[in-house]
């Protein structure tokens, strides 16, 4: 009797009406399913009776359907289009051996930072981590371990010894919590200087930003420490406005995210003025890894620049949410809760876990508030939407959340590129019709 293989199914896609699975035996993709009814079509159907090796067409198919149902949701001009980005637009971009990681990554780089498993296993126990898997190996939790670091450090005299350059150290709790602080800066200081591993995110700014220039500008919140959209931003020629002044030294103030860039000098076709075009608003909600701040002010400066413990950023915590409340951080979670509650505003999340309890809150809000809130959660998974994923249950009962089963850089390979409404070709066609007068 033939032994079967395990058939598991990968959930693509959740909205009303709508949940998409790509059923696969062992290493081959065989149907496609709408909960539990195949809606293979019939070609493919045949195909798969004459020929075993119809995998990957079976695979295309569904990735087609899958990109046609968010595709017409973001095939036109939305009045107020936000996107809210997780490490998932940021995991595997940069140059050479330094790519960017999840926080699972970052825990196996603490680990190499303090020594070693034994020494790893040492401040877990000194700090009161106790969370295990069913193999008895620590769960890699980073957030939660510095935040049980930071309660035990004022009482906990527990020291680790390790050896950097030949030279044998001594740190204290507050030591390795400062180290891994450093560590995770330093690994979110991602560069991109080379064309290649820029493209994904140019591509990403050159479609958000083609919009009328009768509806607001694009509002891009990031939750990632990196520059990766900054840099992207400056290869490409593109106007962020990111709540610093626009001279140097950039200061932050939240009244510059209400300031506009248009050109003054007179149009034949307008009379009112023109919208620069390439222009985007930036929010980082957790900081980043070139903002330093001082006794009054806070500045951008350069990343390498800046000393851990004058960096502005919410580093991995449970009291994060605290620095919530405190400047910059306040005036960008103030701009996101009132962006959200706009009429017809549709919010993209991508790459990111909900993980942060006042943004999830915000959005919940904007469900339950705002009835013209459309909510698109693109987050990639090898075995697909899980069930437990935050909104799955949801997404089946609201006519306005998807959940899809994506990458980022794909996600972008296949986001409408609404050229009509290329607004570099918009102020050509003024500065030519004005330079022929």
């Amino acid at each position: 009797m033939e032994n079967r293989k395990q058939i598991t199914n990968i959930c693509l896609l959740r909205k009303e009406g709508l949940t998409l699975f790509l059923e696969k035996e062992g290493d081959v993709f065989t149907d496609i399913k709408n909960e539990n009814t195949s809606i293979l079509p019939e070609e493919l159907i045949a195909e798969r009776e004459r020929e075993k090796n119809i995998s990957e067409r079976i695979k295309d198919y569904a990735q087609k359907l899958k990109r046609k149902e968010y595709y017409k949701k973001l095939n036109y001009q939305i009045e107020n289009l936000l996107f809210l980005t997780g490490a998932g637009s940021s995991y595997n971009f940069g140059d050479g051996d330094k790519k960017g990681k999840l926080m699972f990554n970052l825990w196996d780089d603490a680990i190499e930072l303090v020594g070693g498993k034994e020494n790893m296993d040492t401040f877990c126990e000194a700090v009161k981590y106790a969370d295990k898997d069913e193999n008895g190996e620590y769960l890699k939790n980073l957030e939660k371990l510095l935040s049980l670091a930071e309660k035990a450090k004022d009482y906990i005299t527990v020291k680790i010894f390790i050896t950097k350059e030949d030279v044998k150290k001594e740190w204290d709790i507050s030591c390795v919590i400062n180290e891994i602080k450093k560590m995770i800066k330093e690994e979110c200081n991602l560069k991109i200087v080379s064309t290649e591993s820029s493209a994904t995110h140019e591509k990403f700014l050159n479609k958000i930003t083609k919009r009328k220039s009768s509806i607001a500008r694009v509002k891009l919140f990031t939750l990632n420490y990196d520059t990766l959209f900054e840099q992207a931003a400056r290869k490409g020629n593109y106007t962020i406005i990111d709540g610093f002044s626009f001279s140097q030294p950039r200061i932050f103030s939240g009244r510059y995210f209400d300031y506009d860039v248009v050109i003054r000098d007179g149009s034949r076709i307008k009379n009112e003025d023109n919208f620069v075009p390439r222009v985007f608003h930036l929010y980082k909600p957790h900081g980043s890894v070139d903002w330093e701040k001082t006794e009054n002010n806070v500045f951008q400066n350069k990343a390498e620049n800046i000393p851990v413990e004058n960096s502005l950023m919410i580093f991995p915590q449970e009291n994060k949410y605290e620095h919530s409340y405190e400047q910059p951080f306040f005036e960008m979670m103030t701009r996101f809760q009132t962006a959200l509650r706009l009429k017809n505003t549709t919010l993209v999340v991508i790459g990111f876990s909900f993980g942060d309890k006042h943004i999830l809150s915000m959005i919940n809000e904007a469900l339950e508030q705002n009835p013209s809130f459309q909510l698109i959660i693109i987050n990639y998974r090898n075995a697909g939407i899980y069930e437990n994923d935050t909104f799955y249950k949801e997404a089946e009962k609201r006519g306005n959340i998807i959940i899809v089963n994506e990458t980022f850089a794909d996600f972008v390979d296949a986001y409408p590129d609404i050229k009509i409404y290329d607004q570099s070709d918009e102020y050509r066609l003024v500065k030519i019709v004005n330079d022929g007068n």
